[in-house]
């Protein structure tokens, strides 16, 4: 007996956004929004991605200089879930201070239900514990089978939109990806309890902790960095401290290395800091779901985003959202981060053709996956920039479903019409002054 159903006559959406995470949500719901007749799917039991299931719940940056740069369905559905956890946003206006310090902290459980209510209420058809199997492009539509826990599925989209962070369909569709020679380390983020930082004693733990890396029974990229990591790891109750070299996020091969490595890694660190003094009753109280993977692959676009382009605030001529976050290379090797902060005033754009695959102009690419050079991808990757990036595909898909024609050819005045309609800031050509 067959337990696939790919025989079943297909169902038809006009979208089917692949990936419910910080891209996916926003592109599906503003799909949904525009009248379309949108899918969404998602592998996980539940939607955010990498802020609910990753454990990276503080997304930024959504301002710049003292102004809001990024706006929309992402952030209104964030901003929501902040006030009903009672808690409060930073005070954006006091812009002076570290980057990480104007993100937003989100309470994930919260958001997480928030994000699955305003997907129900937009009217998008929500598929969990669902993966894409195979993608081909017939000419007029995607031909598309869907594999959940009863087998596979056929699909039909008219636009096809990839929110997996990996380009998964982009993969399957059998349209080119690259990968950097050396990726960014992944992390599992977990946290520690049970222990007083103030009353520890750094210089023994670090004695212990270079003769522990030596005998092997450590890796110094367990503590996230190789030159006496231990103070900031524990002050910080670990939490996204650690990094894990040489992990591959884009197959579920890959996938499960890093998550092994992830847990072994944490074990390693808890049985040697339970052994040190003033840690003997140091536990964990927190891990995340599953490894947050930084870097995989980006697709091969219409235009790549560089480095220069970025840090120079380049406004494209078909540029679809903001950006807003310095270089932040974490070192392939574990041994820290290379960050490059934008210059006072500088406020970098995404193109709509770096989210267009070079050969199919009928599927379109948001979050991290979008093309750039490895150091513009570093500083696009994050989530705020995946929620623009995510609204402005899902708008652009849905109006070239509309009106029949090609993703890279919808009108740009209508589309920032469009986004403008429902929240979103449209970029524009200015240089902020950072300093009043």
């Amino acid at each position: 007996m067959s337990c696939g159903n790919a025989t079943r006559a297909p169902a038809t959406f006009d979208l089917v956004v692949v990936g419910g995470g910080p891209a996916g949500v926003p592109a599906a719901i503003q799909g949904a929004r525009l009248g379309s007749r949108v899918l969404l799917i998602e592998k996980n039991g539940g939607l955010g991605g990498t802020t609910t299931t990753a454990g990276v719940s503080l997304p930024g940056l959504f301002h710049a200089w003292g102004e809001q740069v990024i706006a929309g369905i992402g952030w209104e559905i964030l901003k929501q879930a902040v006030e009903l956890s009672g808690d409060t946003l930073p005070d954006f206006a006091d812009f002076d201070r570290p980057h990480y310090l104007l993100q937003v902290r989100v309470n994930p459980y919260i958001y997480g239900a928030m994000l699955m209510e305003s997907v129900a209420a937009a009217g998008v058809t929500l598929r969990l514990h669902t993966i894409l199997a195979a993608a081909q492009w017939d000419g007029s539509a995607w031909q598309l089978q869907v594999c959940g826990k009863e087998g596979l599925t056929p699909m039909r989209a008219t636009r096809l939109v990839d929110c997996t962070g990996d380009a998964d369909a982009i993969g399957l569709a059998g349209l080119p990806r690259v990968r950097n020679r050396e990726l960014q380390p992944g992390t599992l983020v977990y946290r520690l309890a049970g222990y007083d930082p103030s009353e520890l004693d750094y210089e023994r733990l670090d004695a212990e902790y270079e003769r522990a890396v030596a005998a092997g029974t450590l890796v110094a990229s367990d503590f996230g960095s190789h030159d006496r990591p231990l103070r900031g790891f524990l002050r910080k109750y670990g939490d996204t401290a650690m990094h894990l070299p040489g992990v591959y996020g884009a197959t579920s091969e890959g996938r499960s290395a890093a998550e092994a490595a992830g847990r072994e890694s944490m074990l390693r660190v808890l049985r040697f800091l339970r052994q040190q003094p003033g840690l003997e009753g140091v536990t964990v109280n927190y891990c995340a779901a599953e490894v947050g993977i930084r870097e995989s692959m980006t697709i091969v676009a219409q235009r790549q985003v560089t480095a220069e382009e970025y840090l120079a605030g380049r406004h494209f001529d078909d540029a679809v959202c903001q950006s807003f976050y310095p270089i932040d290379i974490h070192r392939p090797d574990g041994d820290g981060i290379h960050k490059v902060y934008l210059e006072p005033g500088i406020i970098p754009t995404i193109p709509r053709s770096a989210m267009v695959p070079r050969d199919n102009p009928y599927a379109i690419v948001a979050g991290r996956a979008i093309s750039g050079d490895q150091a513009a991808h570093s500083a696009f990757r994050v989530q705020a920039t995946a929620m623009a990036t995510g609204q402005a595909a899902g708008a652009l898909a849905a109006l070239a479903a509309r009106h029949s024609t090609r993703i890279d050819e919808v009108d740009l005045e209508t589309f920032h019409r469009v986004l403008r309609e429902h929240g979103a800031i449209v970029p524009h050509r200015h240089r902020l002054t950072a300093h009043p």
